[in-house]
């Protein structure tokens, strides 16, 4: 038994003083090298830690259910109540709009990360939010019907079909539904979320919670007032805003500042914020019973006898009129659980006073006694008074929300369309093109600009004899191989695999703003050139076939790689799939593909005029570099492969040389990587800041390349000089050439939705 206890204080019985091995022990390899570049974030999610395996076919999956069973069955649960966990109103409609909405919430338009795709609620960070108390509970309520249908309806899509069900049993007409969410399978601890370092387990963070220095410039009305990118919520572990106001001032108009510059960074518009927080308002009520410090830890650091639900609240049972979410108690109006106007209609009609909840939290009451009342949730014939939170009073009071509102209080039926549009929004914003959309209730009729909308194919395809006319066609126009290859790269290398924008399909890099960035403008020429070429066979073609501009990019550069593999000795058949098509102006909303512009592009060897000023000096390009792997979807092994076959394609984004280490640009080769990898040169900074560097040779001191840090990563990281060592090897150019073909491909195909899934 003393061993027992020994093995339960760290101790090990067989000697030594920790459980040798034991993962989570520390110090960890970062605490040891805060500073090292975290490679093994590209392998986050990987098909090992996948229970349904690579082969599992989920879209067919999902397309056999009976929707409209499934439906029934969610809204018959949602309509009843459970003694662990009972229901406000008997209805658990409002409690499952949260979870959705709070799931979907954490989308951020910066990098396109966070939002409902992955169901990322379950796992660390972002399951243990204060602001997601009590998620836990909605997620375990919904567990049988998961059980039930198993692998063919993913956490993600149940989530917010749920969400969207428990709109419709309260009279609320949805736009529509989509399924095709893939499940993570692990937590994310790569994502940025925040500066702040919070020990959820003691009640300090509640304060360190409302602490925003960390993430935010000036003061709140300052002309410098802002949020640090990526960020979208306010404060650390809440998803939108402090519904207290900043700092918990319950100043209104400091609030409506914050409610939009977070709403904005979650890619939502002044109307389309205002019919969300007051749609969401319509339904259900807030919790705050019970002080916070007397709430237990959250899931991820709960005792393991709770089964993984946290916030254990020692108040009575816990839960019915005892509970306690964000602290803020009440009702918006007087029907929580039926679609209506009424939370405009007080919002207005009354002067509101600040009071506070029984937790101690700001709120506001009406100052009318005569008010209506709001029925308890739970005790039959008890009421209260109404409730708002300042951010509610912010709609009121912000001269920009303020008019929304009244044309909103005016005309109820305009109000609900854009509630529903607003709602289809914001579940479905990371889910990328409408291909991916699964399920009857997919609304795919409407070009909704921010789905990012591309015509559909309306001439007969180029077929393989065409392909090889128009390669030829290209290559024989006096573009160069580099100068094809860096076009073709620029117009894909926007994808993100997070929200799925981006990406070579549309030829947006013709249109605002892409053709505009500098990073672009060595593809300007090329694009007019293969403009032309598309035209004259255009003009020419039999049977009504079409070749895009956006295929002719791709095209062009599938060729290029080609040409540079048989210069260097590799005969190899890049792969082309033509039905890419051209979008217009009218189609791309330009605000929102400003946010794909990069800051740093390691890839073509870029890095902005404004990174020291953006990031403060506490980024290294080569983290931003890393990070432009991650939302490409790459494994390291791509990583390196992709980059040194585009420097040996001379693509750098200003026709330098820098970090061309080679004697034979424009020829795929492995030269890069034995350079990087060879002892007979020596590596010294040309600049203060060691951002760039000149190469020697170790015996004559004759300089022979010039490269950056994000060319000297791939021979100074140790997890990438491994790889580099491997197509260094005498053996691994035709390793090298092979793999950079595949993630060529990869990269070149990654938004063709509508031929994969």
């Amino acid at each position: 038994m003393e061993d027992y206890k020994d093995v339960l204080a760290g101790k090990c019985p067989f000697g030594g003083d920790r459980l040798g091995g034991a993962f989570g022990s520390k110090p960890t390899l970062q605490d040891w090298y805060p500073n090292r570049l975290r490679v093994e974030q590209l392998h986050r999610n990987g098909p090992r830690a996948n229970p349904l395996g690579e082969e599992f076919d989920y879209k067919a999956a999902f397309e056999a259910i009976d929707l409209q069973a499934l439906k029934a069955e969610i809204k018959q649960f949602l309509q009843t109540s459970v003694s662990w966990w009972p229901s406000d109103y008997g209805n658990y409609g409002p409690q499952m709009i949260r979870m959705a909405w709070h799931a979907a919430g954490t989308y951020r338009i910066a990098d396109g990360r966070g939002g409902a795709g992955e169901a990322m609620q379950r796992f660390a960070p972002i399951d243990s939010w204060w602001d997601n108390g009590n998620t836990d509970k909605s997620r375990r309520l919904i567990w049988p019907i998961k059980q039930k249908y198993g692998d063919a309806l993913s956490w993600g899509d149940l989530m917010v079909l749920v969400g969207n069900c428990a709109l419709e049993i309260m009279n609320f007409p949805t736009y529509g539904y989509a399924g095709g969410r893939h499940d993570a399978w692990e937590a994310d601890d790569a994502t940025y979320w925040g500066p702040e370092y919070v020990n959820m387990s003691t009640v300090e963070s509640f304060d360190k919670m409302t602490d925003r220095s960390e993430r935010w410039r000036g003061e709140n009305g300052d002309a410098d007032y802002d949020l640090e990118q990526p960020l979208a919520a306010t404060n650390q572990a809440i998803i939108y805003v402090d519904p207290e106001g900043p700092n918990k001032s319950g100043v209104p108009l400091e609030s409506a500042r914050d409610i939009r510059i977070a709403f904005t960074r979650m890619a939502m518009n002044d109307e389309e914020t205002v019919a969300l927080i007051a749609g969401g308002h319509a339904f259900g009520k807030s919790h705050g019973m019970v002080a916070p410090d007397r709430i237990g830890a959250p899931p991820e650091m709960a005792p393991i006898e709770q089964m993984g639900l946290g916030w254990h609240n020692p108040q009575g049972q816990g839960n019915a009129e005892n509970t306690m979410t964000n602290g803020i108690e009440g009702s918006w109006t007087p029907d929580p659980t039926t679609w209506d106007n009424s939370y405009l209609e007080n919002l207005f009609k009354y002067e509101w006073e600040q009071t506070k909840s029984p937790a101690g939290a700001l709120q506001w009451t009406p100052k009318d006694p005569n008010a209506p009342r709001t029925p308890d949730a739970h005790i039959p014939g008890k009421t209260h008074p109404l409730m708002m939170m300042t951010s509610d009073i912010a709609l009121k009071d912000d001269p920009v929300y303020r008019p929304i509102c009244e044309r909103f209080l005016a005309d109820f039926d305009y109000f609900t369309l854009q509630f529903s549009k607003a709602w289809y929004k914001l579940t479905h914003r990371d889910m990328g093109p409408k291909e991916r959309y699964l399920g009857e209730e997919r609304t795919i009729e409407d070009d909704l600009l921010w789905q990012d909308p591309i015509p559909p194919v309306d001439h007969a395809l180029i077929d393989a004899n065409d392909v090889e006319r128009l390669k030829q066609a290209i290559l024989g126009s006096g573009v160069s191989v580099s100068d094809l290859a860096f076009t073709a790269f620029s117009a894909a290398s926007t994808y993100r695999d997070t929200d799925k924008r981006g990406g070579a399909n549309g030829a947006r890099i013709a249109l605002a703003p892409q053709k505009d960035w500098a990073v672009n403008q060595r593809a300007m020429p090329v694009i007019e050139r293969l403009r032309a070429i598309g035209d004259d066979f255009n003009a020419g073609a039999a049977g009504g076939k079409r070749v895009s501009l956006a295929d002719l990019i791709v095209l062009g550069g599938c060729a290029a790689v080609e040409r540079a593999a048989a210069d260097g000795g590799h005969a190899v058949s890049v792969p082309f799939t033509p039905g890419r098509m051209d979008t217009t102006d009218d189609r791309t909303d330009a605000d929102s593909f400003e946010w794909l512009r990069p800051m740093v592009d390691g890839f073509r060897n870029y890095v902005d005029d404004r990174f020291e000023d953006v990031t403060g000096g506490k980024l290294a390009p080569e983290q931003m570099f890393l990070d432009r792997a991650n939302l490409l979807g790459l494994s390291a092994p791509e990583w390196a492969v992709l980059t040194a076959g585009l420097r040996a394609l001379g693509a750098n984004w200003d026709g330098s040389t820098t970090g061309v280490l080679t004697d034979r640009a424009g020829t795929l080769s492995n030269d890069f990587f034995t350079v990087v990898t060879s002892m007979d040169y020596d590596w010294s900074k040309t600049d203060e800041k060691g951002h760039a560097f000149a190469l020697r040779d170790r015996d004559s001191g004759e300089q022979r390349y010039t490269a950056t840090r994000l060319d000297l990563i791939f021979g100074a990281n140790s997890q990438l000089r491994a790889i580099s060592e491997v197509y260094a090897a005498t053996t691994g150019e035709a390793r090298f050439v092979r793999d950079f073909v595949r993630v060529w491909d990869k990269v070149m195909m990654a938004d063709r939705y509508d031929v994969h899934q």
